[in-house]
């Protein structure tokens, strides 16, 4: 991928693009631009995890098995997943804002597929292609928001484009409680296609940017990149139901991945970015991130199954439970922000880490013969923990490379975040397969552990000084 160019204006029907500068958009321009932006970083985000409260009753109601109803949420982060890194190249060549609206259409369709469902064979595979239509959005997210907003907002701008990623990630599933309490659980699709013909019109106030990436497309490497992270998931769904067959597709994976790897390190602007892996900060970002959407993701999905079965608590109250995680997020996420111009990011991303290792630790610790109440406040602080995490550590990770690579390191930015949260959904799935029902209680213990490297991982760059000043 070559570095990024400004492209020039082009003349289209309302609303008109606004004239690009290098100082970002001009007002009221920005205020669509970034209303589009933050609408499908909504839609992607909460449809990527409002379906996890919904599967037992999904489940249910398709007559269908738990662990197979993963797939619900499996399919769309393998599409998205291994998607994001070719898509970001190819919007490089055609341009930000077509990719963006041609994938915000897909989108809208593939809702409404989902919505129309029957069976779990339709609804997988309408969420693949909604996956698809999200992955042609999230790899813009990164280079967009550096497009859109004049130097001086640019920190606020990305500050709030990280804070709806990581409210979202949490407020699906309370929101699917809600829906799910007065209406069908096709529903929780549906309700998103208002959003989504809002932000289609928002998306014509984009700038025409691109990377000016005109050079020949590595299609290879596009294979590769898709092969790795499907047969990488598939293969980790596959250990618990057939050991030999799951470890034999990890093997694959892995030798697709290595390959891609020795075959990006020489090229100057990969499609597979392995070459901002030379700036420290981003490269500790990425692996602290990749550990924390791990462990939310084992945290969505494994707790309905576990406060619904284990301990009898209705839908209702599930609900109102993971209504607390993304409240504590929202209060904290403010300060986080604030903080970030004064503390090194590592500090504040570690003592995120470390609150919600201690929410997590004590969910799984109380007894199951207690009052609900009990369960609140480790839900809160493990929410809390998780909202000071994201907005910092996002941050440095969009911050630490070159303007010219802010396309690549958006992709990588979004890879991360759903790489960390397929791995967690398919270590659900392998704990479902082990013991149903200790299953979620045992990967929770997982995910604990998770959450309680990354708190190290901080500590060891911030004593190492393997960090900004500020983020």
């Amino acid at each position: 991928m070559d570095g990024m160019n400004q492209a020039a204006p082009r003349s289209s029907s309302k609303p008109a693009a606004p004239t690009r500068t290098s100082a970002g958009l001009p007002a009221p321009a920005r205020y669509w631009a970034a209303g589009a932006l933050l609408c499908s970083i909504c839609v992607s985000v909460l449809d990527a995890n409002i379906a996890n409260i919904a599967l037992p009753t999904i489940s249910r109601e398709l007559n269908v098995a738990e662990a197979d109803s993963i797939w619900i949420v499996n399919g769309y982060t393998i599409s998205v997943m291994a998607t994001l890194l070719p898509l970001s190249a190819v919007a490089e060549r055609v341009g930000f804002k077509f990719m963006f609206r041609l994938g915000l259409a897909l989108f809208t369709i593939a809702t409404v597929l989902c919505a129309l469902s029957g069976n779990l064979q339709s609804l997988v595979a309408a969420r693949m292609l909604q996956g698809l239509g999200a992955s042609s959005m999230m790899c813009l997210f990164g280079g967009l928001v550096r497009h859109i907003y004049p130097p001086h907002k640019l920190a606020a701008g990305i500050s709030i484009n990280a804070m709806m990623v990581g409210v979202m990630s949490v407020v699906g599933p309370s929101l699917g409680a809600a829906i799910l309490s007065v209406a069908p659980w096709q529903w929780i699709f549906g309700f998103t296609v208002p959003i989504c013909l809002f932000a289609m019109y928002a998306a014509g106030y984009l700038p025409e940017a691109s990377s000016g990436g005109k050079g020949r497309f590595d299609y290879l490497s596009a294979v590769l990149n898709i092969f790795t992270f499907a047969i990488l998931l598939i293969g980790l769904d596959a250990v618990g139901r057939n050991p030999g067959r799951g470890l034999a597709m990890l093997a694959v994976a892995a030798a697709c991945g290595i390959f891609l790897i020795r075959r990006s390190l020489p090229q100057t602007n990969p499609l597979v970015p392995v070459d901002l892996f030379r700036y420290p900060v981003f490269k500790y970002a990425v692996i602290v991130s990749a550990l924390t959407f791990t462990a939310q993701m084992i945290s969505m999905l494994a707790l309905p199954f576990y406060y619904q079965h284990n301990l009898g608590i209705p839908l209702q109250k599930v609900g109102l439970l993971f209504g607390i995680w993304p409240v504590g997020s929202v209060v904290i996420a403010s300060l986080s922000a604030r903080l970030c111009g004064h503390f090194k990011a590592s500090l504040l991303a570690g003592i995120g880490a470390l609150l919600m290792a201690i929410g997590i630790i004590s969910l799984i610790s109380l007894p199951a013969d207690i009052s609900l109440w009990y369960y609140v406040g480790p839900m809160f602080i493990a929410g809390m923990g998780f909202g000071f995490f994201q907005t910092p550590n996002n941050r440095a990770m969009l911050m630490s490379t070159p303007l010219k690579r802010s396309g690549a390191t958006g992709g990588v930015q979004a890879t991360t975040r759903l790489f960390g949260q397929g791995i967690g959904a398919a270590c659900v799935a392998i704990s479902f397969h082990i013991d149903q029902i200790r299953g979620p209680m045992y990967v929770m213990g997982f995910a604990s552990a998770l959450v309680i490297m990354a708190v190290m991982i901080n500590l060891f760059r911030y004593i190492k000084g393997l960090d900004t000043d500020a983020c």
